[in-house]
């Protein structure tokens, strides 16, 4: 049950990235790639892909909810598909990542 309201809850998290009005028409794959290096230098990228990336690990690193992210409302931890779709977003995501 919990796998489905998880689930439930990222595809909704993932509607509403896609949804968000673009600062741009392209997706921001640059800041894509700077948060999959990211991952890859803090050796996290195989666990977050597997387990998902807690939002309290993302904040330690530096990545703070922008204005409106009702943040309790997220998914905990955040599948790594709504991240690197947050990640893609530019300025419409719901976390500014110092990387970008």
């Amino acid at each position: 049950m919990i796998k489905v309201v998880t689930a439930a809850a990222a595809l909704a998290l993932a509607a509403t990235v896609a949804a968000a009005p673009a600062a741009s028409a392209k997706p921001d794959t640059g800041c894509q790639r700077a948060g999959l290096d990211t991952l890859k230098e803090l050796g996290l990228l195989s666990t977050v892909a597997r387990d998902g990336l807690p939002i309290s690990l993302a904040v330690g690193a530096g990545v703070v909810p922008r204005a409106g992210t009702d943040v309790a409302s997220l998914p905990d931890p955040l599948p790594l598909s709504v991240v690197l779709a947050d990640h893609r977003a530019g300025d419409s995501s719901l976390f500014v990542y110092p990387w970008c």
